[in-house]
């Protein structure tokens, strides 16, 4: 096996300069809170302009990338469906999955803040100076309001307004449709919006690169009017979102072993070295050849089953994008002390699983702000701390890719079915 087992990953030199900007800006903003900022108004004016004008930036690729990369991953979706009768059971159990994890992550997530609330002091100096919540659903919105805003009269119009729930409905149709074009003229359709997706991807990353200067400047503004008490807030939020995703990951074993039919003590030592890959890389993609071998000489999965099921659960499948997602907007609607209606829950819930589906494969900064942002605006949640949390998304995501190998490795052998060797590597 460790022929087959990629070096560790450490963190890339992007997130270290992200997490020490956000050190660094905390603590010059702490110190000039005590001492004084030189220039006083009109240098704290500006640095906050540097800061709202780098997440401008961001703002400004959410609504195409989101729809292109939605039009794609829904056609790639239904040619993966037409490869045949076990790509179609594995996508199924894709969407029973994800749909389980997005309404366990709304439970668990609530449940959560109900034992271990945000302090009120912590949370308010974090978000000190923050804007109000954006327009959109309002909230407490009667579920009739709901219902008319997931299918827009004029997409163009919700693009404009954020009514992002809306635009990904429409995006999922217009997926599914494409789809059924003939190959003259849908090979030339969905190329068009993947070229899309990838030239916002490439300003995504430009942004990205000023990353440091944008998360210093945000967190100076922070340390400014909060000092350093917002540390602890961060720490909390860190905490809360990666109880979230190990509730998660614990709940796959069951599910593994009630549809799989496999015993818990094998399932989990089958499991064991494809986590380990996935903790020290934070990729699906490399843990790859791991999660083949285990599958197949210690899960009894067939080598074509694990071939086909497992690259597809790794192209169109995270079961921890809903859940830390979801988790990330619950966290802020709490931050901001935003009541979070019935229908925005079903919105959040909805929007979450669809742009799980066009974030997959996305460099995790690049995916955070595309499937957390739509997110926010359907349940009417500010965006303007996603910055800062970003910058110690590295230690959240290390559980996301936990989470997606493990369920994928659950999903080969539930497709495997009664198929499944019984004698390979132990007993059921």
């Amino acid at each position: 096996m460790s022929s087959i087992l990629p070096r560790p990953r450490f963190l890339p030199p992007l997130s270290v300069a992200v997490l020490i900007a956000l050190t660094v800006g905390l603590a010059a903003g702490a110190a000039a809170q005590s001492w004084g900022l030189p220039g006083g108004e009109t240098t704290a004016g500006g640095i906050a302009a540097v800061g709202a004008l780098w997440l401008n930036a961001l703002k400004m690729t959410i609504v195409p990338l989101v729809f292109s990369l939605l039009v794609t991953g829904i056609a790639s979706i239904a040619d993966a469906a037409r490869t045949g009768r076990l790509a179609g059971k594995a996508i199924l159990w894709f969407a029973i999955l994800i749909t389980g994890a997005t309404i366990y992550a709304v439970l668990a997530n609530y449940g959560l803040h109900q034992v271990w609330p945000i302090d009120p002091e912590g949370g308010a100096r974090l978000i000190a100076g923050a804007p109000a919540t954006p327009d959109g659903l309002r909230p407490g919105a009667p579920f009739s309001e709901f219902v008319k805003t997931i299918a827009p009269a004029n997409p163009i119009r919700a693009a404009a307004e954020d009514a992002i729930l809306g635009l990904v409905v429409f995006a999922v149709f217009f997926g599914f449709a494409a789809s059924r074009l003939p190959e003259s003229q849908r090979l030339p359709l969905v190329g068009f919006f993947g070229a899309v997706a990838e030239t916002m991807i490439i300003i995504v990353r430009w942004v990205l690169l000023a990353a440091p200067l944008g998360v210093f400047a945000l967190a100076l503004g922070v340390g400014l009017s909060a000092g350093v008490g917002a540390a602890g807030t961060l720490a909390h939020y860190i905490a809360l979102v990666v109880l979230a995703q190990v509730g998660l990951i614990v709940l796959i074993y069951p599910v593994a072993m009630v549809f799989g039919k496999v015993g818990l003590p094998r399932f989990a030592r089958a499991a064991a070295p494809a986590q380990v890959v996935a903790f020290s890389t934070q990729s699906s993609l490399a843990s790859l050849p791991v999660m083949v071998e285990r599958a197949v000489d210690f899960l009894g999965v067939a080598r074509s089953t694990a071939g086909l099921v497992l690259p597809l659960a790794v192209a169109l499948f995270r079961i921890t994008s809903p859940v830390a997602n979801l988790a990330v907007v619950i966290y802020c609607a709490h931050l901001f002390g935003v009541e979070v209606s019935f229908a925005h829950i079903v919105a959040g819930m909805l929007t979450a699983i669809l742009v799980s589906i066009g974030s997959v494969g996305l460099p995790g900064q690049i995916s955070f702000f595309v499937s957390i942002a739509p997110i926010c605006v359907a349940m009417g949640v500010p965006l303007e701390v996603l910055p800062l949390l970003l910058a110690v998304e590295v230690i959240p995501d290390i559980f996301r890719t936990v989470g997606n190998v493990t369920a994928d490795l659950a999903v080969a052998r539930i497709v495997q079915g009664g198929d499944a060797e019984a004698d390979v590597g132990g007993e059921i």
